[in-house]
């Protein structure tokens, strides 16, 4: 695939359809607002599991928050919730 694979209809589209799904954020679970403005940091954004700048594919969209998504980068793995002292 020559240049920017987020550049293009096949990409919107693929958005568009995983928006429509209504799916949570993969990750923690919590609902995304559909009717957010897309420059809100709770907002909807496209999200793979593998990054595509890691050899991901458009195969696998998932859901997520644009503030998340864009924390998370293009590691491989999300960080673990951090567990308490306190229990």
């Amino acid at each position: 695939m020559a240049g920017n694979p987020r550049n293009g209809r096949r990409y919107r589209r693929l958005g568009v359809a995983q928006k429509a799904l209504g799916l949570p954020y993969w990750v923690c679970g919590r609902d995304i607002d559909p009717t957010l403005d897309a420059r809100d940091r709770w907002s909807f954004t496209l999200d793979h599991a593998v990054p595509l700048s890691k050899g991901g594919s458009l195969l696998d969209p998932r859901s997520a928050h644009r503030r998340c998504n864009s924390a998370r980068g293009n590691r491989l793995t999300v960080r673990q919730p951090r567990t308490s002292r306190r229990w």
